[in-house]
């Protein structure tokens, strides 16, 4: 199963005659409605994912802000390795798209056995890398008693990371097929259970022991393999999916469906790990200012990937809805489902930064202890203020980029992404943030910058791609 190219792909109706006014109108209602339909369960599992992550850094900042800024760290060197892996696992959602819209259950299936070999291969060294995370953290100049806290976190943390890979892999075989609720509903069932053992281990309750910032990497680790387990019952067992018989095979890996899966999705890793050591290189840039910027950075940082769940779950509807209308090779309907999906991820993003800019102050309060510094609690509302503009451009390109990972378009993005994030936002934000001398809302402000560029770009491609004619 090769992957498609969206432009060719679609190029048999590429000269269709133009529809009029209100059946293209109609059109678009109808993908908004099917865009939607798919991105709500999306989303919310998206949201419930950070909420785990939110609940845990709530509970370690009542340890006070040392354990805070270790979090932060601690999150610097697992999602560094969690987002090489992200991307190929991703690719498991455009293929399957493809597959369904070409009426192939068998490339679906392919799809689905690919990304979990992909999670076994890579998993396993990236997870021991996890446990080098103190030395790591030195060498990037780290306070020494903060780097050994974020280690403690790492050792229960580390093995997370596998599983979650392979509920990707899941989910985005779930999508394909139009049935993404069952990965919702086992992520709401995931919250809770979370929340109540990450307690109990970080605090010590229920006759288990106090583990501190340990217990939150535990906690997170066992439900993520309990997550992975409940969706390979659900694939296997539950209609509509058993009919693919999504697991057959599995222990004989397909060799020209992992090359496709790697064409595809090493540029979204790449891509995604370039976008992941910007922000990385901005915490780091933080923890060299202060604890108390790094602590008020990881507070916009949480806010941002909240809002962020949002986009990312339309971004993964737009992949789903313009792979299978490269797989019908309809390149209307491609363009059709890429611009409805970035006009739904945009409204969305800016009614959301009104309201953070109306809580900005209220806002660092339900993650930063009370004895925190007045001046981080300040910082942190500033850093919100100056996100104002970066949520609504964060949101366009995870969507744009949505689209085109659906056309299976993923290399030249990666290009993008290289420039949009390192030739820009690094370089303006080290310039801003340390030769301006304007600290962590310099830094800030050069990360705006290059996810505006970034996103300018992106929507660029995506209306070349689909172009008429």
């Amino acid at each position: 199963m090769q992957p498609l190219d969206g432009h060719n792909a679609t190029t048999p109706n590429a000269r269709a005659p133009a529809p009029s006014l209100r059946a293209a109108l109609a059109g678009f209602r109808r993908e908004w409605a099917e865009t939607l339909k798919l991105a709500w369960p999306m989303a919310l599992t998206q949201l419930g994912q950070v909420a785990m992550l939110t609940t845990d850094l709530v509970m370690i900042g009542r340890l006070g802000e040392q354990a805070m800024a270790a979090a932060s760290l601690a999150h610097t060197v697992l999602f560094a390795a969690l987002v090489l892996g992200m991307g190929l696992v991703s690719a498991v959602a455009p293929l399957a798209a493809q597959a369904f819209g070409a009426q192939n259950p068998a490339g679906l299936r392919e799809a689905l056995r690919a990304g979990l070999w992909i999670t076994a291969l890579v998993g396993a060294p990236l997870t021991a890398g996890q446990f080098w995370g103190y030395e790591l953290l030195l060498l990037a100049g780290q306070q020494p008693e903060v780097a050994a806290l974020a280690d403690r976190y790492l050792d229960g943390l580390a093995w997370s990371v596998a599983p979650a890979w392979a509920f990707v892999a899941l989910r985005g075989f779930m999508g394909a097929v139009n049935r993404p609720e069952p990965a919702l509903w086992i992520m709401l069932a995931a919250v809770p259970l979370n929340a109540l053992l990450a307690y109990a281990l970080i605090f010590g309750a229920a006759g288990l022991p106090a583990l501190d910032v340990l217990g939150a990497g535990v906690a997170t680790t066992i439900v993520n393999v309990l997550m992975c387990v409940a969706c390979l019952l659900v694939v296997a067992l539950r209609a509509p999916f058993r009919a693919y018989r999504p697991l057959a095979g599995l222990g004989r890996p397909d060799w020209a469906t992992m090359r496709a899966l790697l064409v595809i999705g090493a540029p979204i890793s790449l891509a995604f790990f370039l976008e992941y050591g910007l922000f990385s290189g901005a915490s780091l840039m933080m923890g060299r200012i202060g604890a108390a910027d790094l602590a008020a950075h990881q507070v916009a940082l949480q806010t941002a990937t909240i809002l962020f769940m949002a986009p990312f779950g339309i971004s993964m509807a737009a992949t789903v809805r313009v792979g299978q209308a490269v797989g019908r090779a309809d390149l209307a309907g491609a363009r059709r489902a890429g611009f409805s999906a970035c006009a739904i991820g945009f409204v969305f993003m800016l009614a959301m930064t009104g309201a953070i800019l109306a809580g900005r102050h209220v806002i660092p309060h339900a993650f930063l202890g009370g004895d925190t510094s007045a001046q981080t609690f300040a910082l942190a509302a500033s850093l919100l203020t100056v996100g104002a503009t970066f949520f609504v451009f964060d949101g366009v390109q995870t969507v744009c980029n949505g689209a085109l990972r659906g056309m299976g378009d993923t290399r030249v993005p990666l290009l993008f992404s290289v420039f949009a994030f390192w030739c820009v936002g690094f370089l303006a934000a080290l310039l801003l943030g340390f030769s301006a001398g304007l600290g962590g809302v310099g830094v800030w402000a050069g990360l705006t910058l290059g996810l505006a560029v970034y996103a300018v770009l992106l929507v660029w491609r995506f209306e070349r791609l689909t172009r008429p004619g």
